[in-house]
Parts: structure tokens; sequence; C-alpha cells
């Protein structure tokens, strides 16, 4: 069934706005061409509610925001849901300091989400206010691990439907879930924590897969989370002496761009709890 999503996405050719992290940006934008979607960034209130007219997804990413993006996010994100469009949240670094913390908190009040991915710790301080995050990346105290994956798995459940939305938490072991349905997905490599931006791309090709796919959130953005990570399993694989991670980041994007369906179902490792 994940063939089918992506086989969707290839067909739609998915218009997203990214309001997303400066650091990362034209990765972004590359790997949703690479998807076959398009991206468009506009991150200025006189620009981003017309933008996201336009568009069929909305991605909201906090992780270089400031006092000039963060109007232009609650009025593209309202614009979207007045639309009916997609629209996704990347919390990046929510608990690391007060401004992000409180920016995301005010989003999800006021702004419906279809999906809010992001890591352990940005997820347990939406849902808690306690997961400890370190700079941009989840603490090693949050991991989710064999141990823990039972009451993580509950835990985003649980918080998919107090909000309504689909909650991906990515790491070593990535959790998609709904409120009754989660995705356990093993794909990926530990080495693509040494690349800035993953999480980044993988918001973005979540948000294009979910416009693909709009009577099948939950799968969507399973698959989109499935691909990211075989993406990263093909890079590792193709990678030769002397290459680093500029080279690695590089060869992501050449594997999602020569991904198909087809390559997707078969190298796809979940199982459903």
């Amino acid at each position: 069934m994940l063939k089918e999503r992506f086989d969707h996405l290839r067909d739609c050719g998915a218009l997203v706005h990214n309001i997303t992290n400066y650091v990362t940006v034209n990765d972004v934008a590359n790997v949703l061409l690479a998807c076959g979607g398009s991206p468009i960034m506009a991150d200025d209130i006189d620009d981003a509610s017309e933008i996201t007219a336009i568009c069929g997804g909305l991605n909201i990413n906090i992780g270089t925001l400031n006092k000039n993006t963060i109007p232009a996010m609650f009025a593209a994100g309202k614009k979207a849901n007045e639309l009916g469009h997609k629209v996704l949240l990347d919390p990046v670094g929510a608990g690391a300091s007060t401004i992000r913390t409180q920016t995301a908190y005010k989003l999800m009040d006021e702004i419906r989400f279809d999906a809010i991915r992001g890591n352990i710790s940005e997820i347990k301080t939406l849902a808690t206010g306690e997961g400890t995050t370190k700079g941009v990346d989840a603490d090693v105290a949050d991991a989710v691990t064999e141990e823990t994956l039972d009451q993580t798995v509950e835990f985003a459940k649980a918080f998919a439907a107090k909000t309504g939305s689909i909650i991906a938490i990515t790491g070593a072991i990535d959790l998609v879930a709904d409120e009754s349905k989660c995705y356990v997905i093993r794909n990926g490599r530990p080495e693509m924590g040494l690349i800035t931006g993953t999480g980044c791309q993988l918001s973005a090709l979540t948000c294009a897969f979910l416009v693909a796919n709009p009577e099948e959130p939950l799968e969507a953005a399973a698959a989109a989370v499935c691909a990211m990570g075989l993406a990263g399993e093909i890079a590792y694989g193709r990678m030769e002496e002397g290459d680093g991670n500029a080279t690695y980041r590089n060869r992501i994007i050449d594997a999602i761009y020569n991904m198909d369906g087809a390559q997707l179902e078969e190298g796809a490792k979940y199982e459903i709890r």
C-alpha cells in the first residue's frame, strides 16, 4: 500500500509552501523536487497568505524562527486551514528556548495541523512540557528504545487523539501514529544524524505525501518516513572512500529522486501496532 502513496505523489506534483529553517532551505526545496513535488518558500507576512492560497500544503518549521517570520506562520496556517489545505508542524528545538516552545504551543492552539513531526524530545515537550532537548536534537534520556517502545507507541496514539493530528516521532526507531494505529518503522542509518537537515527534508516530504494522499493521511505519513529512511540506507550503500557527510546528503536526495513506489514497498521495514 505504500507503493500507491508514492505513485500518487509522483502523479500529483504537490505544490508545498515552506516556512522553514534557513539552514536547510535549499535541501528542503531539492528533496521536494526529487520526490516529484514542487517547492515554494515565502516567509514575509505580506507574501505568506497569498502564496499559501495557491499551494496544496504548508510546511511550518520553527528551526530558525524570528519575530518577522512568526506572524507569517500564523497567517499562512490560518489561510491554509480556511482553504482545507494540508498543514504540517515541525517543532524544531521545542523545549530548548522559551520563544521556540511558546511559539509551538501557540501555533497548536490557533492552527489545525494534519501532522506534527519531530524527535521524541520535541514531541514530549509539546505533549507534556517535559521533553529534554539537547539543542535541536533529542536528548538520550528520551530515546525510543525496544524497552520503551510499547509505552511510546501508546503515548503517540494518545497525543494523536488529543491533537487530531498524525504524530510522527523520528529517531533510531520511527513511530507514525493516529489515535488507533501506529507504524513502527526501522528504516534509516545512524549516519543520517551527521547531516544537518534530514529532519527538515522529511517534514517537507511528509507534507507532500499528505497533499497527494488526502484520504490516507496515516499511510501517507508512514510512506514518507519509510522513504526517507530507505533513501538513507541506499545512499550509505553507495558511499565511496573519501566521501563525507556532504556527499551523503546529496546521495540521499538522489536516492529519493530515483526511488519509485515498488522500491519503497520492497524496502520499507515496518510493523503496525
